[in-house]
């Protein structure tokens, strides 16, 4: 079963997303732009920590945001599905774009945006009253009444998501079982299947792996590699040699301001910048 990509107004409306075309985005090549920023700032009170950033990520790639820590590289991905602002005191300026579609606009929900723009954290934050199935399954309900599955398509959902984050076969047997007792690699791709149950467009993943063991890190990797077919991943990492494994761009985040977006291969052999250079070399950071 396919769930329709749209932002709904509210439970029982939604707006259908234009496709918007690459060429409006100066920052992307060749291809369709799936997420775009735009002069975007965001604030906490009335410090600004993310400072007129605009870049365009392309449909079926990874994109990877470095940086130090502290230069508001989790702050500009919470921005991209609505999260920042649910922080009191937090804004944002600027716009966000879904298919050409502003996420910002007046008209648009917040809970129709994240369905569309998934999020996972860097731990895993399985709901623990919940069973390993209602874990997958929980973003279903906030669908539009006549857009929720069934029971049997719900099912269907659940496998589905499970098969793609490579958990079926290791928890098929105890779906109504407390998702709890996962491993902690488990748990983070159970809440990678939670994100894409509800098929969404893009997929954020703020430092997915910083509290996994090697081989964990290693799966949730292999993972991000596959799903760039399916959806547009953008991933924010400390590990330098993680965003050159798995990326096919990145940006570099100085000081709540991008620095530079390029192909991956040319962000860590040639980059135009000099302060990116010293901190991909390791002489600041």
């Amino acid at each position: 079963m396919a769930i329709p990509i749209s932002i709904a107004d509210d439970e029982d409306r939604e707006t259908v997303l234009p496709v918007t075309n690459a060429s409006a985005d100066p920052t992307v090549e060749n291809g369709r732009v799936t997420i775009a920023a735009e002069s975007l700032d965001a604030y906490f009170g009335a410090t600004r920590v993310v400072r007129d950033i605009s870049f365009g990520v392309h449909s079926g790639q990874v994109t990877a945001i470095i940086g130090p820590s502290g230069c508001g590289k989790s702050t500009l991905l919470r921005c991209l599905n609505r999260m920042h602002e649910t922080v009191p005191t937090a804004r944002v300026e600027g716009e966000v774009r879904l298919e050409g579609k502003d996420i910002y606009g007046p008209s648009v929900s917040a809970t129709g945006v994240r369905r569309h723009i998934g999020m996972v954290f860097q731990r895993p934050t399985p709901f623990p009253t919940m069973s390993i199935r209602g874990n997958v399954a929980a973003g279903l309900k906030t669908l539009p009444r006549a857009d929720r599955p069934s029971r049997g398509d719900t099912n269907d959902l659940v496998e589905r998501a499970l098969k793609r984050t490579a958990l079926w076969d290791e928890v098929k047997d105890r779906l109504d079982t407390s998702a709890i007792a996962l491993s902690g690699g488990q748990q983070q791709r159970l809440c990678i299947a939670r994100a894409l149950a509800t098929s969404p467009k893009v997929l954020l993943l703020d430092e997915p792996t910083a509290s996994l063991d090697p081989l964990s890190t290693q799966r949730v990797e292999e993972l991000v590699y596959e799903l760039r077919a399916e959806v547009t991943i953008i991933i924010v990492t400390h590990n330098m040699q993680q965003a050159a494994r798995i990326s096919d761009r990145t940006v570099f985040m100085l000081a709540g301001e991008l620095i530079e977006y390029l192909p991956t291969n040319a962000m860590f052999t040639a980059p135009k910048d000099p302060r990116t250079e010293a901190y991909i070399t390791g002489r600041f950071g």
